[in-house]
């Protein structure tokens, strides 16, 4: 008899693994709480920009292999673009200074001996200093292990960083740091192409997935929120959806729970899990980019940090955004827009635009709250974790939300074939 994989949540997490298990012979149920799969993985239409828009501006690079893996396994790797190599425009907007990064196309970074495509004003030695973070801990401070000053930092190191952990770089785990280098900047250019959803997350990562199970027979309930759990023997016995909602599992089925660390810790009490947050602020500009715009640009001395080309808009991420947060919007507004002129050569009054910002965008990855990191397995026999927030050897990415899954999914193949 087949057996049946229930999975808690419709975010690329639960998604992945819902893909990977129903790709595996299970049947598959998806349970989403809210009325859109996707979690902060998703777009939808706005009307103060009568666009459609990202909830964030996600960027995956070449050598993000779980996530462009999982592309492919619905159909839509085609659907992420980027420049053939990996280039990465600068502006310093204070001095008005751009550059541009070309880690070239190789495995190997070579581009660092190359003085014309490596840093302006920075030497090999400067790249050096940075081999600690390559073995350091997941218990070191990035601010312990590296130079955290110095052109080097401010104009490459602090930007990267920053963005990947979403905490200020010398209060991050050096080990989380030291991932993201050793998968991406140590792996030369082929790893680091950047790459974009260009038609937006929902109709490149989340739409396709949903349709995917769809077409197979499995189902994907949306407004369908799990309440709580009974257990037997060790095992989940049965899922409460308030009321009479209840779904009884059957011997081999199994559950994964892809949910937020709040309602993970709610649903199982005592479950280790992050307990601080960052912000993430996004704008979003209805403007048209000028023409040759870079589809992403580094951006250096002022409040944005990464401004976005998309057909129609401009639009802007701004990491451990906490101080920004309660800023009135028109405010806030107003102040990236005077950056965006600045770095993206635009000018004009303030076009119709959007504020995102993300309270819990993700947990802070500092090696305190990456302590807290459950593993996706539980004291039940047939109930697995996933989520960017659980122990991925990453910070909180879409590579990292999507290796959970994977890896929740190849667990429950695991204890099914053992």
């Amino acid at each position: 008899m087949q057996k049946t994989a229930h999975i808690i949540g419709a975010g690329i997490s639960g998604l992945s693994a819902a893909v990977r298990l129903a790709n595996a012979g299970y049947k598959v149920a998806v349970h989403e709480a809210t009325h859109q799969a996707g979690g902060r993985c998703r777009s939808y239409f706005d009307g103060a920009t009568n666009l459609t828009i990202d909830n964030g501006n996600h960027l995956l690079l070449s050598g993000n292999s779980h996530a462009r893996a999982y592309a492919r396994a619905i159909g839509t790797e085609a659907g992420l673009v980027g420049p053939e190599s990996a280039q990465f425009p600068f502006v310093d907007i204070k001095t008005g200074q751009r550059w541009q990064i070309d880690l070239g196309t190789g495995r190997l970074p070579t581009w660092v001996l190359d003085e014309g495509r490596r840093v302006p004003d920075t030497g090999l030695t400067d790249y050096l200093k940075l081999a600690p973070l390559i073995w350091a801990s997941e218990e070191t401070l990035v601010g312990k292990s590296i130079p955290t000053e110095g052109i080097l930092y401010q104009r490459l190191v602090q930007p990267l960083l920053l963005a990947a952990l979403n905490v200020d770089p010398p209060e991050g785990s050096a080990g989380l740091a030291g991932a993201i280098v050793r998968e991406t900047l140590l792996a030369g250019g082929q790893a680091c192409r950047p790459l974009i959803a260009r038609d937006g997350l929902s109709a490149v990562l989340i739409e396709p997935a949903v349709k995917f199970l769809q077409d197979r027979g499995h189902t994907v309930q949306l407004g369908h929120e799990l309440r709580s759990f009974t257990t037997s023997d060790g095992r989940a016995a049965a899922l409460n959806f308030g009321g009479e909602d209840v779904i009884q599992l059957a011997d081999g089925d199994v559950v994964v729970m892809a949910v937020p660390p709040r309602a993970a810790t709610s649903l199982l009490p005592g479950l280790k899990a992050p307990t601080e947050f960052r912000a993430i602020v996004n704008a979003h500009f209805r403007v048209e980019p000028p023409p040759g715009s870079a589809p992403i640009l580094g951006v250096i001395g002022g409040v944005v940090e990464w401004l976005f080309a998309f057909p129609n808009r401009l639009s802007v991420t701004i990491s451990n955004g906490d101080r920004l947060v309660d800023m009135p919007r028109e405010e806030l507004a107003q102040a990236i827009w005077n950056d965006v002129c600045k770095a993206g050569g635009v000018s004009g009054e303030l076009p119709p635009w959007q504020i995102v910002r993300e309270r819990r965008a993700t947990f802070a990855a500092t090696p305190a709250q990456n302590a807290l990191r459950p593993g996706p397995v539980t004291a039940l026999k047939n109930l697995f974790l996933a989520g960017d927030w659980t122990a991925t050897g990453l910070p909180a990415t879409i590579e990292g939300s999507v290796r959970s899954g994977d890896r929740a999914a190849d667990l429950v193949l695991a204890a099914k074939g053992s």
